[in-house]
């Protein structure tokens, strides 16, 4: 005989019902740890406001300055990323194994440049940048966790800066808009970044954490309405376009995939794959390395106005490749090309095309210039375990899953024409660090919860319960 309570169970045992029961796990409430975020929002802040608040046209932003306040700022940092595992070895263990192992290889690879490395100590110094972000990281994934945490943390410190990038626009204008005559550039804001397309970045980045807060109630309508609001204002008037376009493409993914037709469901992760197959080759034919690149690029050359020069890029990305030739295998050192010095190499941008670009503005090339063919396969290892990780969290943690995977092809998409794979110097490389220690995080949590909630046998055979499952066993131990 059921009655209602059976009736209800019944229910809850449906398809529809546990599908939704595993869509996310039951998790414990925890206050989030103010030291870990305050860490990642000072990390944010530092790789997006320049030194000394120096807006100067002239400023350069080289690893081999910084005043004195700012090197104390990097070593707290470094010091709270190295302080956190060290307290929690067991932890620490744990999270590394469930980490992508491309990205640790990173760390190996630009430390090992050094020995090589056309200036050893600029390259000893982005190093220091690339530890202290990836330190934080794991340090911020060690303390107080849940699985929104990643997003949580972020979305405010991100608005806070657009926010405060509005606020600089109409109180000094000379200093946070684009001072040139040149018409992608006229009017064009950049805020507290030091340039349009990385107030356009940022902005995209926040368009996608506001939309995905919207779509899946993570915040109140108003709120999230304003988040992007907000978002869009930013991006828009910074003139970047390829922002624009890689926040709408990121975003119309983001919204299909969360929000998808009934007939589609069973093909999204197809679909996934395809999207990623065909950002790869795209990314071979902007550099050129596909026979008939022209018809491949006409497309986007068409939504961005640019043409195949992709704004004068492709005579910055011939200078590369010329440097590339010389040291094919392992690259001339991490972040030793892009050096605003006169015995410098890159000074031969300045000879043939009269002005410093201070990037090759792919992240592809960049990574290949820096650390060889040895650091392509890094790059293309760490997207496809970045990739099949988050088809795993997909698959369990759908929300979650899909923000993950949309900021990947958000940024592979922003690398075609801005270097910011691997880049110390970049607040999108700190971003995606984080992203990818917090996916690593979320599937060891995910992992524990499996053992933990696996039936046991009794003394009689029969199954078992083992308790109640449990993600977060204590604040010192994933």
């Amino acid at each position: 005989m059921i009655g209602r309570t059976g009736k209800a169970s019944v229910r809850a045992r449906s398809p529809a019902r546990r599908s939704a029961m595993r869509a996310l796990p039951t998790q414990r409430p925890q206050r989030p740890s103010v030291v870990a975020t305050l860490a990642i929002w000072t990390l944010v802040l530092m790789l997006i406001i320049p030194d000394r608040f120096n807006y100067a046209p002239s400023a350069m932003a080289m690893p081999t300055e910084g005043s004195s306040v700012s090197r104390m700022i990097w070593l707290a940092l470094l010091a709270f990323g190295v302080a956190v595992p060290l307290s929690r070895p067991g932890a620490t263990l744990r999270l590394l194994r469930r980490i992508n192992p491309f990205l640790l290889l990173f760390v190996v690879l630009v430390a090992a440049s050094a020995v090589w490395s056309i200036d050893p100590a600029v390259t000893i110094r982005r190093l220091v940048r690339v530890a202290t972000t990836v330190l934080d990281a794991i340090a911020f994934a060690l303390m107080t966790w849940r699985t929104t945490r990643f997003q949580s943390a972020l979305r405010p410190i991100l608005t806070i800066v657009l926010i405060g990038s509005v606020i600089f626009v109409f109180a000094a204008p000379n200093l946070a808009i684009e001072r040139s005559d040149a018409t992608a550039l006229v009017g064009a804001w950049h805020g507290l970044a030091t340039q349009k397309n990385g107030l356009g970045s940022l902005a995209g980045i926040a368009l996608l954490l506001w939309l995905h807060a919207w779509s899946t109630k993570e915040r109140p309508s108003w709120l999230a309405a304003f988040g992007i609001a907000l978002s869009l204002t930013c991006l828009l008037k910074s003139r970047s376009s390829t922002s624009i376009i890689d926040a709408f493409f990121s975003g119309i993914l983001m919204l299909g995939l969360l929000r998808p037709p009934l007939a589609l469901r069973r093909y999204l992760p197809f679909l996934i794959v395809m999207f990623v197959s065909v950002l790869l080759v795209y990314s071979l034919a902007v550099l050129n390395l596909l026979p008939g690149s022209g018809i491949l690029l006409s497309p986007i050359t068409a939504l961005t106005g640019k043409d195949l020069t992709f704004s004068g890029r492709t005579a910055i990305w011939a200078i590369m490749n010329e440097h590339i030739a010389l040291r094919p295998i392992l690259g001339s050192g991490y972040g030793a090309y892009w050096v605003n010095l006169p015995t410098s190499p890159s000074m031969e941008m300045i000879r043939r095309l009269y002005f410093y670009p201070t990037e090759s503005h792919n992240g592809y090339l960049d990574v290949i210039n820096d650390l060889g063919i040895v650091g392509a396969l890094c790059l293309l290892g760490y997207l496809i375990v970045y990739l099949r990780q988050g088809m795993r969290l997909f698959a369990v943690l759908r929300p979650q899953g899909i923000l993950y995977l949309i900021l990947l092809f958000n940024q592979m998409m922003e690398n075609l024409s801005e270097s910011r794979f691997f880049n110390s110097l970049t607040c999108e490389f700190a971003i995606l660090t984080i992203a990818t220690v917090a996916m690593g995080r979320t599937l060891l949590d995910l992992q524990m919860q499996s053992r933990s909630s696996a039936p046991a046998r009794t003394a009689t055979g029969q199954p078992g319960t083992s308790g109640r499952p449990r993600i977060f066993r204590s604040r010192s131990s994933p």
